[in-house]
């Protein structure tokens, strides 16, 4: 079997070739599991070295449409599985509207307009984002949001992401291929730098705190946020890309599960872990670009169809702090409580 993964050198790419490097196999829309052969990482940043040393890796480094584009690419024509991660952010798609349409929308339809060219039909998993759901005072957003709810993006990266969802279902509905969408929540605790994502201080309040060293915090304690572990966010895309049809369901984005919490409980969770000296780290000043876009994202979820799957939540944010101060040991600082 040969996947490909595009945004495949950052983060949440990196993270799922290192879990299907150690799965090995992988089933495929219910098909019986079979062999990993390679693994494609396309990227504009080549692979971290522990995947560049890998002889199941290879890279394809360089801009997404460029290499769609390029017919000596033939990595594209050998995939059975493409994993599409790669994206501009969300305040990067705020500040520089070009840019999201080009790497959101553009690279998307090109990317399914080169897997229905070659006529391959593979199966296509495409991250979404809760950033679809957005309130606004003339459409208020439900309390709760379950697979049912309409979508309302507010924001320039949240209409890319649902034009992309719906760009997947009908060009599954039409056969050119195997398509699920699934919309990932606010990723925490993410590891390495920060990002241009409005949701980046979400990792930036607990990572760079128990790095010793000072981070913002700017929208209030009690803003609503559905957080996932990495771990689950990972579980959620393989799962989606091994599920049968009938049990995957609607050709619809699936909305992956979500642990509901606030900025505030983020933070007490970060004090109970790792006590007050990494909550006196938190600046707490504001910013009005940040809040405007976080304030439109919905902070509770109802996900039968992901249960459905297996999948489930995180536990606490507590467990999600303690995973990544184990996952990241060499990035902690501070002195961690039982």
């Amino acid at each position: 079997m040969h996947i490909v993964i595009t945004g495949g050198a950052g983060f949440l790419g990196a993270r799922l070739a290192r879990t299907l490097l150690a799965l090995g196999q992988l089933s495929l829309a219910g098909a019986p599991a079979r062999d990993i052969a390679r693994i494609t990482l396309v990227d504009r940043a080549p692979p971290p070295p522990d995947l560049a040393a890998n002889a199941r890796i290879a890279a394809a480094t360089g801009d997404l449409n460029a290499q769609l584009a390029d017919d000596a690419a033939t990595f594209w024509r050998e995939a059975d599985a493409v994993f599409h991660l790669a994206a501009a952010v969300s305040g990067e798609c705020e500040a520089d509207f070009d840019l999201g349409m080009r790497s959101n929308f553009a690279a998307t339809h090109g990317l399914l307009e080169k897997l229905r060219a070659l006529g391959t039909r593979p199966v296509l998993v495409f991250s979404s984002s809760l950033a679809v759901f957005g309130d606004s005072p003339e459409q208020p957003l439900p309390a709760l949001i379950d697979d049912h709810t309409l979508p309302t993006p507010q924001t320039s990266y949240g209409i890319q992401k649902f034009i992309g969802e719906q760009l997947v279902a009908d060009y599954t509905r039409k056969g050119f291929v195997q398509g699920r969408s699934v919309r990932l929540m606010t990723v925490s605790v993410r590891p390495g730098l920060p990002n241009g994502a409005a949701s980046g201080f979400f990792s930036g309040m607990i990572r760079e705190p128990l790095a010793g060293l000072r981070a913002a915090c700017p929208v209030p304690d009690e803003t609503p946020v559905a957080i996932a572990s990495p771990a689950r966010t990972i579980e959620g895309i393989v799962r989606a890309a091994e599920a049968s049809d009938a049990d995957w369901g609607p050709r619809t984005a699936l909305n992956l599960p979500s642990l509901a919490t606030t900025v505030g409980e983020m933070a007490a969770a970060l004090e109970r872990v790792a006590g007050r000296a990494a909550t006196d780290l938190l600046d707490r000043t504001p910013d009005a670009a940040i809040r405007r876009i976080v304030k439109t994202w919905p902070g509770r979820f109802d996900t039968p169809r992901a249960r459905a799957l297996g999948l489930t939540a995180d536990e606490s944010f507590d467990a999600v702090i303690r995973a990544y101060v184990r996952e990241s040991p060499d990035a902690v600082k501070l002195v961690i409580g039982a």
